[in-house]
């Protein structure tokens, strides 16, 4: 049995969510971005994804920093990266399966 809260696993798994946030972390999934490039390249608004920004981070998935007057979003580590490719390759697998449920709760 895993060591780790559950209700700790379905916070971390909240950060992804929300298609806004699975768009901001494929958007820096190889590079770090100003919000003002992922507003542009997801074509959002700059609140809401602010939001979402303040949601990855709070969940750790992403890290900012500050340079001058422009933040820069990066993902937190390897290991998201490598997790968000994850899910890239078993969806490959699965995407029949996953196109098809009539249990998906929006």
């Amino acid at each position: 049995m895993s060591t780790i809260d559950l209700d700790l696993k379905v916070k971390f798994l909240h950060g992804f969510s929300h298609r806004v946030r699975i768009q901001i972390l494929d958007c820096i999934k190889h590079e770090e971005k100003a919000v003002s490039q992922i507003v542009k390249e997801i074509e959002g608004n700059q609140s809401n994804i602010s939001q979402h920004l303040a949601c990855l981070k709070g969940c750790g998935l992403i890290v900012g920093r500050q340079e001058g007057k422009y933040v820069y979003y990066s993902l937190s580590n390897q290991k998201v990266r490598d997790l968000l490719t994850m899910f890239e390759d078993v969806l490959v697998d699965i995407q029949t399966d996953v196109s098809c449920c009539e249990n998906h709760i929006s």
